[in-house]
């Protein structure tokens, strides 16, 4: 799959198809939605953490992207054009109180929340419709996926874009608003200040940790964090944990860095639970002159 985030290649391709699509064709605007669909999906399931308000939000940024494509008079690339409207739209979320734009806790509320649910011991296999491998999985990305809600909304934004979607600083700089720069030293600090907090509280980068997936699944099942009959995390296909490796560090804070990325790297690219319908909703809206 193209990754339009960090390959300049996809825009001419892009370009082609928004003329199509603002003549009329019908068949390139499927096509133009459906290359992005994806992108956006996994940028806000990491910034919202529920999947069902992932799917929302992506469907409402496709119709926003449809009914603004007739005002797109190209003095941005698409690319840019079309990941604005969805950060921007993703950053004036309100969930529950919560602004999206705003942290949802800091790195202390979540060692407080860990502490506070029980290590236990994994269910009996026969008890529950999955086997105990995706459920630990489904509790180490949950779980991580969540911190990422201890940053504010931008520096999330950066860190998604830059370091788990594989955004150029270029790409990334002009999606958030900022010079290069900005983003370079967003994500830099990013990079340290979640790295910091992992290797104080998570088995995964640092192996002493007390904080075992294994042991906190038990303990999300519990608290009804963790629903095994509403994966939302690996439902799409099942992940195998990798050894964490870094192949081209010298110096050990880039093979500290790389350690706790890959954290983030292992997670699944998440796909819609049913695509074709999202569109064929988007396309609805469409009236017969909006792209004329």
């Amino acid at each position: 799959m193209d990754n339009p985030l960090a390959e300049a290649a996809t825009e001419s391709r892009d370009e082609a198809l928004v003329a199509q699509a603002r003549s009329g064709d019908r068949e390139a605007l499927e096509q133009l939605l459906t290359h992005h669909q994806p992108w956006v999906l996994n940028i806000a399931m990491r910034m919202l953490w529920r999947r069902a308000d992932a799917e929302d939000a992506t469907q409402e940024i496709l119709i926003k992207i449809v009914k603004g494509l007739s005002g797109f008079r190209g003095e941005s690339a698409f690319r840019t054009w079309l990941y604005r409207i969805a950060v921007n739209h993703i950053l004036d979320l309100q969930r529950q109180g919560w602004t999206v734009s705003a942290p949802l806790r800091s790195f202390a509320d979540r060692d407080r929340i860990l502490a506070s649910t029980p290590d236990l011991d994994l269910p009996d296999p026969r008890t529950v419709p999955v086997p105990l491998e995706i459920l630990v999985e489904e509790a180490k990305i949950g779980c991580t996926t969540g911190v990422l809600l201890c940053f504010d909304g931008r520096q999330r934004l950066v860190f998604i874009l830059g370091e788990i979607l594989g955004a150029t600083d270029d790409a990334g700089a002009e999606i958030v608003g900022v010079m290069p720069a900005n983003f370079r030293q967003i994500l830099s600090r990013a990079r340290r200040d979640l790295y910091k907090y992992l290797n104080g509280s998570c088995s995964l980068v640092n192996p002493g940790s007390a904080c075992k997936c294994a042991r906190k699944t038990g303990g999300f099942l519990q608290k009804g964090l963790l629903d095994p009959e509403k994966l939302q995390f690996t439902s799409d296909c099942r992940r195998r944990v990798r050894e964490v490796v870094s192949a081209r560090a010298d110096e050990l804070w880039q093979a500290y860095e790389a350690f706790g990325a890959n954290v983030y790297r292992d997670h699944p690219f998440y796909e819609c639970s049913d695509p074709a319908a999202m569109l064929r909703k988007v396309l609805a809206t469409l009236s017969p002159d909006l792209l004329t």
